[in-house]
């Protein structure tokens, strides 16, 4: 990757009203008049707005002028301390840059795109002599033919299902379909022709596998119609049986085809972007046709100022959209944008060949973009009613667990083990728009004193490696307890700072600093704690170089200076300017999460809940809030969930410290709502334990020793039958195993038996 920026820093901190047109000015001297990249930064150090120009100096000069900008451009400029440039040949190609810049930093005056996950595509994977038919997600480092993108997993699972039963291809591993001795289930339901045990030949299984390569391609109906031929030949031989098998992989495509919906003809190869506004939000819905075939769709919802108008939003959607995704041929819109063809020149530089981005106005491309059209409006249309929805049912918690404010946090906590093995503790997390699964954290519990299956004692270590984090990323003082001591892995003594878009003084405002006024009622139900020391040196670190590759070409250096902001003394270095590093929450046991899905950037551990359900009764919250008093925190208001008599869903009792237990109606849209997120949390706990279970059955004896691979492991277990056996075996028969030498034959049961010493 080229080395495409270098950035010159003043180690001085400026005057706080050294912001906005006067900063922005000093730049206009240093500037030239080619194209680029430019960011704008708060005091804070964060890049608040990334954007390209044909002409740097030109638009940098715009941004100067103290007047005639809308408020949204006001707002920026006034947040601004500093500036960053990266010259680029063409405007094209800062376009890129651009949506690699959004990408990275997700600027909070962008248009975001918030769900970020690659699609999955289906592959026949030639790595083996007998192909496999599967689902795949990620880069193509695969030998084989990749057929998609599908819009959703759902989409993949469906069309695979009906692919078994119409081409009858293995879906097993590599390693599976070598152990087979006998035709598995698959066989037995019609679903696999067993090529494993030898049940269809070669040659016939290579005409099976070219038969879907051409059905993915396209070209149904040549598959149909010679499907149509065999069945007929079968039939007039008087071999039902085999039509019959026959007739119901017809069916099978027939299936397949029927749950595309739109199949044009017209359109081999295009993505096609459609948008729709209402009540401030826009949703984009984007189709995949491939091989004259609907692939199937997906609803975004941009994260963006309400004050944009469609088309501004669509045109940088696209392309944060085609930063990390392959373009097709073609790309359709329901909507013109003055850059379509700065656009559609950036994607030819990217991929290498022609792409056409089109607004088609009439025919049956245009039929496609209205159809398109509706399931945007009518998305957007469930989404905004979902969300009015989601607001009463928080106003209802607020008014059902005494909150002084509506909660903008939810955090739900639940543990699953079986017998106290592969024991994990799971964190769930709603806000103002539903589930945040971004959020959602596990722990493996690890602590060796606890006693097996002690489930008080696993909520004590979850919420103490919880909360004290948080406190010790609001600078607060975490002192060892009874409690705390359970958590096995403590942070060490750094102290960070969150840090939020709306800047330092409403950040110290929110959480209780008592040398501030509460302004805007935000000191109302707000998180205290030990303040910081006070005598802690005011420090300001000059802000990190940022690293960034984008694979453009010819792209040149501009030095530009940087002038600081005020930082916050508190944050440490390595931070990735979101709060907590990565670093530390993972030396808290927060794992990454297991579902990602929103705009959050994956940094949710910092968030400060307004309340916490416990999935128990008066013990579980007696054990949490055991922990909060001991880490002195304030605000956070604790439930328990106990279910009630014979465990029935509606007869729950809970548990509020300084209360008595209570039930809500049983037709109380609140209890819905907290049923569904503890069985959220159920779901999500139990699939960690599940997941942490299967590892552990998989783990291999041999997979430790230095030196085996899978080739001898391959061996050696077909040799003996099982670890057990190889463990016990002598120097003389491990040696007699192919490819082991007498000295792997001497590491391998000096392992075994020093194990057992």
């Amino acid at each position: 990757m080229p080395d495409i920026e270098t950035t010159d820093k003043v180690d001085t901190t400026p005057d706080e009203t050294q912001a906005g047109p006067q900063v922005i000015a000093g730049y206009l001297k240093h500037l030239g008049t080619g194209a680029g990249v430019y960011r704008m930064i708060d005091a804070r150090g964060d890049v608040i707005y990334v954007g390209k120009a044909r002409n740097l100096k030109a638009r940098v000069s715009n941004y100067a002028r103290g007047t005639g900008h809308s408020n949204r451009i006001a707002r920026m400029i006034a947040l601004t301390t500093a500036m960053e440039f990266v010259s680029t040949p063409t405007e094209s190609e800062a376009l890129l840059l651009e949506a690699n810049f959004i990408k990275r930093y997700k600027p909070p005056y962008n248009v975001l795109m918030r769900d970020d996950k690659s699609f999955p595509y289906i592959v026949i994977s030639r790595e083996h002599a007998t192909p496999q038919l599967m689902k795949h997600r990620g880069a193509r480092t695969m030998k084989g033919d990749y057929f998609g993108p599908f819009a959703s997993a759902g989409a993949v699972n469906r069309t695979l299902n009906m692919m078994q039963r119409a081409f009858l291809l293995r879906s097993c591993s590599d390693h599976y379909y070598e152990s087979r001795t006998r035709p598995c289930l698959l066989h037995q339901i019609k679903r696999c022709s067993a090529p494993c045990t030898g049940e269809i030949e070669p040659q016939e299984y290579s005409k099976l596998v070219d038969e879907a390569v051409r059905f993915l391609q396209g070209k149904t109906d040549a598959v149909q119609k010679k499907l149509n031929a065999l069945m007929a030949e079968a039939s007039e031989a008087l071999e039902f049986e085999r039509a019959a098998v026959y007739r119901n992989r017809l069916w099978a495509l027939a299936h397949v085809q029927a749950t595309q919906g739109i199949n044009p003809h017209g359109i081999d190869e295009a993505d096609l972007f459609a948008a729709y506004q209402d009540g401030g939000q826009t949703c984009i819905q984007v189709f995949f046709f491939r091989n004259g075939q609907n692939w199937g769709n997906h609803a975004y919802y941009p994260k963006a100022d309400r004050s944009l108008a469609v088309e501004e939003v669509l045109e940088p959607f696209i392309a944060q959209f085609y930063d990390d995704r392959p373009v097709p041929r073609c790309v359709l819109l329901s909507h013109d944008f003055p850059e379509r063809a700065l656009l559609a020149e950036a994607l030819c530089i990217k991929i290498g060949r022609k792409v056409d981005v089109a607004v088609p106005l009439r025919g049956e491309k245009r039929a496609i973009v209205e159809h398109a059209l509706t399931n945007a409006r009518e998305a957007l249309g469930r989404k905004l009613a979902e969300a009015s929805s989601h607001a009463k049912l928080m106003e209802g918690v607020a008014a059902a667990f005494g909150l002084p404010r509506t909660p903008r946090r939810i955090e739900v906590y639940d543990n699953s083990h079986i017998m106290g093995t592969n024991a994990v503790g799971a964190m769930i997390v709603a806000g103002p728009e539903g589930l945040m699964k971004s959020q959602y954290r596990k722990f493996n519990i690890k602590s060796k004193t606890l006693t097996p299956g002690d489930d008080f004692g696993m909520m004590r270590e979850v919420l103490t490696r919880r909360f004290s984090r948080l406190v010790k990323a609001r600078g607060g003082n975490v002192k060892e307890s009874a409690e705390s001591r359970h958590c096995e892995e403590r942070s060490d003594e750094a102290i960070h700072t969150l840090q939020e878009p709306s800047g330092l003084l409403r950040s110290a405002r929110k959480y209780g600093d008592p040398s501030l006024p509460p302004g805007d009622g935000e000191a109302n139900g707000a998180v205290q704690y030990d303040a910081v020391d006070a005598e802690a040196p005011a420090l300001t670190e000059p802000d990190k170089e940022r690293e960034f590759s984008p694979s453009l070409p010819g792209l040149t250096r501009q030095a530009s200076l940087r002038t600081l902001g005020a930082l916050d003394p508190r944050i440490k270095s390595g931070d990735d300017g979101l709060g907590a590093s990565r670093d530390e929450v993972g030396a808290l046991g927060a794992e990454e999460p297991v579902e990602t899905s929103g705009d959050d950037k994956g940094e949710g551990f910092e968030g400060w809940p307004d309340i916490v359900f416990i999935d128990g009764g008066a013990g579980q919250l007696s054990a949490a809030q055991g922990v909060l008093d001991a880490l002195k925190v304030k605000g956070v208001t604790l439930a328990g969930i106990a279910k009630g008599p014979e465990r029935n869903a509606g007869r729950e009792h809970f548990f509020v410290a300084g209360r008595q237990s209570f039930m809500l109606e049983p037709r109380d849209p609140v209890l819905y709502f907290v049923q569904r997120l503890r069985d959220e949390a159920h779901r999500f706990v139990i699939g960690a334990h599940r997941a942490k279970r299967s590892k552990a059955i998989g783990v291999n004896p041999l997979d430790e020793i230095k030196g085996i691979g899978a080739m001898r492991k391959r061996a050696l277990l077909k040799h003996f039958g099982s670890a057990k056996s190889v463990a016990r075996a002598g120097v003389a028969d491990l040696q007699a195993v192919e490819g082991v030498s007498a000295a792997m034959a001497q590491a391998i049961y000096d392992f075994f038996h020093e194990r057992r010493s």
